[in-house]
């Protein structure tokens, strides 16, 4: 059965995966109060209907994308396939910053509707909470860099530590995936 001191460290939580859950719930908290200011500024009136331009839809399918090139890599590595796990590493890197230069063309395309940011309440929400949204893919980029520098500077070795360090991202991935998708759902129900 073991000690008691292994059960405890079977059944303790990893600190860091702990850490990520509460910034995670902190996110999700700060995109909830952004979305309700939206529902309550939209019912007051002075609001100004415009459909999405067409490149968030894209967007979204890049990021999606990019969530399943990040699991094809995660499941390589757990497998012990290198290429895989490298390449599917490189490509989701790839498509993260595609999805924040594609977020800059529906910017402009937001502005050549004539929903700028001053313009109406309703484009300027838009902006905001897209602009916040893409800073967290930003963070997720940057763990992406240290993820592809241990897959490409050290030594190929699938170990427990790496695994647990690579979930991580995985994880964070998977959720700014995941929070885009609602905000797009979001924002075609409310009719930005």
């Amino acid at each position: 059965m073991g000690s008691v001191a292994e059960r405890y460290n079977q059944s303790k939580i990893n600190p860091q995966k702990l850490a990520l859950w509460v910034a995670i719930g902190g996110i999700v908290m700060m995109f909830a109060a952004f979305t309700s200011a939206y529902i309550v500024r939209r019912a007051a009136g002075n609001w100004l209907e415009f459909k999405l331009p067409a490149i968030f839809f894209v967007n979204t399918a890049v990021i999606l994308a990019s969530s399943i090139a990040l699991h094809l890599s995660y499941t390589g590595f757990k497998a012990g396939r290198e290429a895989r796990y490298k390449g599917f590493l490189v490509v989701t890197f790839v498509l993260g910053f595609i999805f924040v230069i594609l977020q800059y063309y529906g910017w402009v395309a937001l502005n050549n509707i004539g929903a700028t940011f001053t313009v109406n309440p309703s484009s300027s929400f838009i902006y905001v909470i897209s602009g916040l949204h893409a800073a967290h893919v930003l963070g997720g980029i940057a763990a992406l860099t240290v993820a592809l520098t241990h897959a490409f500077v050290l030594p190929f070795k699938p170990t427990f530590r790496r695994k647990q360090r690579f979930e991580l991202v995985v994880q964070y991935w998977h959720f700014v995936d995941i929070l885009w998708v609602y905000l797009i759902i979001f924002f075609m129900l409310n009719g930005s």
